[in-house]
């Protein structure tokens, strides 16, 4: 396949979530660390799933594939619409009240072309939205119960009971189909802006999705489930680097017989989407394409799973025939055997290079540098690793005389040291989250992978940047030849 237009030159990124914004929002600060990221020529912003979350927080945990978070709508942003001068925004509000307010400004202040512009949003994206906003409805009024424990007529969506929901709340569901309308405009803004700068976005997207999400719930045949919506099998992975026990996430596995037969249609409009929103995009578990970890849904942990064979072939011989271009990134982390390498490699898409999974091994480690190649994105950690500083105060002696040892006597400290060694490797990308560029320690960990508290919540502060970090990063990258 051709290779995707983002690979063509060496570049650099820099991983922050939308959320680790002071903000958290796409305001202000989303285009100030825009202008950062240009000061540092660097040309790559990579970022977490933007999807609506559960209560945990988690992106990779959403309610919808298709939709956006509401919660990372600016208010200030909204306020200035010329339709919404009158909109006193109460930043202490929830943003689904400032929202609300403005969607009836909207209606009686917006000029026609506006207005067409959301009845075209609506209209384009009918597949998806006129699902997610009825789930977020009922799924409102039932004080936010799975959908599988909704009413049985609501659950299987039997016609005479959605349409009665459909008549009866078609002002809270014009409201919702609105707050995608926003993001989607907010969203479109910012990544102009990017673009203008020479900043690609970088998204992600998990192969799975919740169980208690739009997707499920719109075409359950889809997904491994029984005649009342519970799983029978979910996905995970077996025990590795960060679990004794493995991983269970409990999302339904995919009946990929119903893919194949619909040739892979779910699949298109889902990267459709992604696509739309970023210039490239790294597909989470891609081993799961090959096999997966499919674990009894009575069993409370990961251990009693086993692997079961996907189509990825079949799915990524489809993709490839609908799309121009498939700028993917796999995330092959964890058990990679010969089988997952050459369907990534079939496909032209860039692997993952995680410093922090490289020393304390032998030579034969194949995170190490010099087992890295052009066609891979190298990390010094990713959002499910400590800090490079934090991780390297946790290690023990004989790891840190392995890492000494391997790069010599340099002079150089962490994280600084890994930054250099990701700059200069082989690979076609290198990518530095911004917690180790700003030199924290672990207290500013975004996730650890098999826990549920206290994850997905660090913010940074704009007093954390020094002048010396922008010159540093642009120094290497013009020493390195990269942008």
């Amino acid at each position: 396949m051709k290779k995707a237009t983002v690979f063509e030159q060496r570049r650099t990124g820099i991983l922050l979530h939308i959320t680790s914004l002071p903000s958290g929002t796409l305001g202000n600060d989303a285009y100030r660390f825009i202008d950062f990221l240009a000061d540092c020529n660097v040309s790559v912003w990579q970022m977490l799933p933007l999807g609506p979350t559960h209560s945990d927080g988690s992106p990779y945990q959403c309610l919808s594939s298709h939709a956006g978070n509401q919660e990372l709508i600016c208010p200030q942003s909204l306020a200035a619409e010329y339709w919404a001068e009158n909109l006193a925004v109460d930043l202490a509000a929830p943003i689904t009240e400032v929202i609300s307010k403005a969607y009836y400004l909207f209606k009686t202040k917006a000029k026609r072309v506006d207005l067409d512009s959301f009845d075209a949003f609506c209209k384009q994206h009918q597949h998806w939205l006129e699902d997610y906003v009825l789930f977020r409805q009922i799924r409102h009024i039932h004080d936010s119960k799975a959908w599988f424990d909704w009413p049985v007529e609501l659950r299987q969506r039997h016609p005479d009971a959605i349409e009665k929901l459909q008549h009866e709340y078609s002002e809270a569901l014009s409201i919702k189909r609105f707050k995608q309308y926003i993001f989607f405009r907010q969203w479109e803004k910012l990544r102009a802006y990017a673009n203008q700068k020479g900043i690609n976005l970088f998204g992600d997207i998990p192969i799975f999705v919740a169980h208690d999400s739009a997707d499920v719930w719109a075409e359950p045949d889809l997904f491994t489930l029984d005649d009342n919506g519970y799983s029978t099998r979910v996905a995970g992975v077996p025990p590795d680097y960060f679990s004794e026990t493995g991983q269970r996430w409990g999302n339904p596995l995919f009946e990929w017989p119903q893919h194949i037969e619909n040739d892979f249609d779910w699949w298109k409009r889902r990267l459709e989407t992604q696509l739309a929103l970023f210039d490239l995009v790294r597909i989470d578990h891609f081993r799961g394409f090959e096999a997966c970890w499919e674990i009894p849904a009575s069993c409370d942990t990961a251990i009693e799973g086993r692997w079961k064979t996907a189509p990825g072939e079949q799915l990524f011989d489809s993709m490839a025939a609908h799309f121009t271009e498939l700028p993917l990134v796999a995330e092959d982390l964890g058990i990679i055997t010969e089988e997952v390498t050459a369907l990534r490699e079939k496909y032209g898409m860039p692997g993952m290079k995680i410093l922090q999974f490289a020393f304390g091994g032998d030579a034969s480690n194949p995170y190490l540098p010099h087992h890295q190649n052009i066609d891979s994105v190298t990390y010094t950690g990713t959002h499910d690793n400590n800090t490079t500083l934090g991780w390297y105060q946790e290690l023990d002696e004989r790891t840190k005389e392995h890492v000494k040892q391997y790069y010599g006597e340099t002079g150089e400290g962490m994280p600084w040291l890994f930054i250099r060694s990701a700059l200069r490797s082989v690979s076609q990308l290198a990518i530095i989250p911004l917690q180790d560029v700003l030199e924290l320690d672990g207290q500013h960990r975004m996730n650890v992978p098999g826990t549920t508290e206290g994850n997905w919540q660090w913010k940074f502060d704009w007093s954390m940047f020094k002048a010396e970090y922008t010159s540093r990063i642009r120094q290497l990258n013009q020493l390195y030849d990269r942008h």
